[in-house]
């Protein structure tokens, strides 16, 4: 894999350091809304998540709406897949796993949807990693991106406490505007790039800070919350995500 910010060792030892993976995904999951209007829309069967483990975006389009799904990724951890599965009362194979390198893979075949949700900020070249989900989209078909915001406040906590996982996101990726543009330079349509969800921040380690810390990132957080609740806004400042949809 080329221009890479992570390696398959830092997503092995990424996941086996994880607890608590094997959840029940529920109706009311990240980004169901938009899924909901964007589905209701189109005539889908199938879709593929790219670098989505443990899959969790497959198994909520498989679960909800039906979707025939697949699971790509670089690393797939096969026992944490099977519980994730299980806990959401799905058979091994009911949704497909594909291993491999998304730089040099070539798809067998071709989907409705395909989404990745916290995979293009991990690659230097923004432009060219979107481009490599083309391959498996359908003529008509939909892309669905999303990647954090780091450019708020969010992306200050992650400064302040957690400068490694900071470090392994390519920050300038985040900006709808450069976004929208990469994805109608290579040739997709009815393009929309915006920020999405009213306030949120999180720490992948957060166990390891202090009482002090916690307390401090939840009024941080509580404070967010009430503000955006008075008044809804989606901004730069204070949205969590970035969300990226366009067709071929």
């Amino acid at each position: 894999m080329s221009n890479e910010l992570t390696d398959r060792n830092f997503w092995a030892n990424y996941w086996e350091s994880k607890t608590g993976l094997a959840v029940e995904v529920p109706a009311n999951y990240t980004f169901h809304r938009l899924f909901k209007d964007l589905l209701s829309s189109k005539g889908f069967c199938t879709a593929i998540e790219l670098g989505g483990f443990p899959g969790y975006y497959a198994i909520f389009l498989k679960k909800y709406f039906g979707l025939d799904t697949s699971l790509f990724d670089f690393y797939v951890h096969q026992p944490i897949l099977k519980e994730v599965l299980a806990a959401n009362q799905l058979k091994d194979d009911d949704i497909k796993v594909i291993e491999g390198d998304l730089f040099t893979y070539q798809p067998e075949e071709k989907y409705d949807l395909v989404l990745s949700c916290g995979l293009i900020e991990h690659f230097n070249d923004t432009k060219d990693v979107i481009a490599r989900h083309l391959p498996f989209l359908k003529p008509g078909g939909t892309l669905f991106i999303t990647l954090p915001n780091f450019t708020g406040v969010n992306g200050w906590v992650q400064r302040s406490y957690d400068m490694d996982n900071y470090n392994k996101h390519n920050i300038s990726s985040m900006d709808p505007v450069k976004l929208a543009q990469y994805c109608k330079e290579l040739g997709l349509k009815e393009v929309s790039s915006f920020y999405y969800g009213h306030f949120s921040i999180w720490l992948e380690n957060k166990a390891q800070q202090s009482a002090l810390t916690k307390a401090f990132l939840k009024t941080i957080w509580t404070a967010g919350k009430i503000f955006t609740k008075i008044i809804p806004i989606e901004s730069k400042a204070l949205s969590p995500y970035i969300v990226v949809k366009a067709v071929l």
